[in-house]
């Protein structure tokens, strides 16, 4: 590409021929404002706050910097009395119609000098620039929204002003948009809202420690797969690693063995409706909060409520899922411990006070009593017994704006009424929903939760009833990381030391003298 000389500002730089100004302008520092522009949308100078004077061969014009490209000798001013007199002008253009947006108010205490605008200040907040039509329809593909009317009253909307099936909720509209007046505020459009643990990319990498460490796909959230269009990602990812057109293959191969490792998935915590999890915003699950405590979360490893704020008591629930005739009435293994865990980094970050509710505190392993022990001088308070529900019905003063816990304390026989900021649900572990497949696959035995059965719990604990077939892990049962690390495997049998029956090539052999 040709490369070709501009001065902005007095300031010379080199860039490739016909790059636009206002990337000419970033690149030397040099700060134009613009309320139209998008680097993923073809620029079209429509707000024109981006004006400029430019000189080119004795010839002076006023263009926009967004979509003007440059060519050899051109300069450039960006602030001379012709430019700030011509933005003043559009300023007082657009607070008429939109007269309290705070970024149009910061532009004209830039270009007004303090002064009322001429024309009068209006109550609208869209300023008309386009980004939400042109993102629908040029990357998303959606073609939802549009400009109806003309004049005064030209407005963005749908047609017809109705709500629109053609809608994925991307939200694309709402992140392109300069003055925020858009918001997805129906709880319809609400995609993926895990706040303040983050939303969901279309693109993301499933876990800190995942192996390989690769960034992931997700087609039901990606815009793509949906609507055929967009592909931002593979137009600026530089090492051109994106193919939407990749198919999944199989692939036969022929192995000797087989070793089943499919792991298990929490429970739902919305099949125990008493706690209020998705009723209440501040009713998290174990898993939520070890992704906020995480120190590459999203939150920093600070510990927040939905609205931002530090929590001042929190209350860890145990057992949810596990222990329980309605959902399982086995014990999980791993509650007791990862909520003591949580208790203490809720509370070395935040200093809130901590309640555990626990029906029996399983502490077996190394240094696990000594660790709950660790968290009772720290101040942790701990109740035994099962709450019975999770509301924010306020009866005494204490209890406005909390989530009240309501639970029977057994070792003191009273029913106990405790406020709280936040509810941390420590969910138990069951096997995976598609655990019956892939049985029926390998012709294996399930227990009645779904868990994989091995042959013998002592003799072939890793055994299944299938040749070649073998388990591991979190299928076989509810198992914490040392338990599924230690699990013994398969060893082949030893050769028999009796003297009948013994192989001809065996001998015993005389131990070695120490002397």
């Amino acid at each position: 590409m040709k490369m070709v000389k501009v001065t902005v500002d007095g300031i010379e730089t080199q860039v490739e021929d016909r790059t636009p100004l206002l990337q000419v302008a970033e690149k030397v520092g040099v700060k134009i404002p613009t309320l139209c522009h998008h680097p993923i949308i073809e620029p079209y100078g429509v707000c024109r706050i981006c004006t400029v004077e430019v000189k080119l061969r004795g010839r002076t014009r006023m263009v926009t910097a967004c979509n003007y490209p440059v060519s050899d000798g051109l300069e450039v001013l960006s602030d001379s009395p012709r430019v700030r007199r011509d933005r003043r002008l559009i300023l007082e253009w657009m607070l008429a119609r939109c007269g309290h947006l705070p970024l149009l108010e910061t532009l004209w205490a830039q270009y007004g000098g303090g002064a009322e605008p001429r024309f009068g200040r209006g109550d609208d907040d869209c300023i008309l620039c386009g980004l939400c039509v042109r993102v629908c329809s040029d990357i998303v593909g959606a073609n939802v929204l549009g400009f109806f009317s003309r004049g005064a009253t030209r407005e963005v909307t749908t047609a017809f002003g109705e709500t629109s099936e053609k809608c994925i909720a991307c939200g694309a509209c709402a992140y392109v948009c300069p003055t925020g007046c858009i918001s997805l505020e129906n709880e319809a459009a609400l995609v993926r809202d895990e706040l303040p643990l983050g939303p969901m990319t279309p693109i993301y990498i499933p876990t800190m420690q995942a192996v390989p460490h690769q960034p992931v796909i997700d087609r039901e959230s990606c815009i793509h797969f949906k609507t055929g269009a967009c592909e931002v990602c593979a137009a600026v990812c530089e090492a051109k690693a994106i193919n939407h057109k990749q198919e999944d293959r199989v692939e036969e191969v022929e192995v000797g063995t087989i070793i089943v490792s499919t792991g298990f998935q929490t429970v739902d915590a919305g099949r125990v409706p008493q706690y209020g999890y998705g009723q209440y915003p501040n009713v998290f699950t174990a898993l939520q909060v070890e992704h906020m405590v995480n120190a590459s979360g999203p939150t920093s490893g600070q510990i927040v409520l939905k609205d931002g704020q530090t929590p001042a008591a929190v209350g860890i629930i145990h057992c949810v899922g596990s222990r329980d005739k309605n959902t399982h009435e086995y014990c999980s293994r791993v509650c007791c411990m990862y909520s003591l865990k949580l208790a203490h980094l809720i509370h070395e970050r935040s200093g809130a006070k901590i309640y555990n509710f626990y029906i029996d505190m399983r502490a077996p392993g190394k240094g696990y009593e000594e660790f709950y022990n660790r968290l009772l001088e720290e101040g942790v308070e701990f109740i035994r017994g099962r709450v019975a529900e999770v509301n924010d019905w306020a009866v005494t003063p204490a209890e406005k704006n909390k989530l009240v816990i309501r639970v029977e304390d057994t070792l003191a026989g009273l029913v106990r009424r405790i406020p709280v900021d936040m509810v941390v649900l420590s969910t138990g572990l069951e096997a995976r929903a598609d655990a019956t497949d892939v049985r029926r696959m390998f012709n294996m035995s399930c227990s009645s939760d779904g868990w994989f059965l091995e042959r013998h719990p002592k003799l072939a604990p890793v055994d299944t009833f299938t040749d070649g077939v073998f388990i591991a892990g979190c299928a076989q049962g509810p198992k914490d990381i040392p338990d599924t690390v230690a699990r013994p495997g398969r060893r082949p049998p030893r050769p028999c030391r009796s003297s009948i029956g013994a192989p001809s090539s065996w001998r015993p052999t005389r131990p070695t003298s120490t002397r």
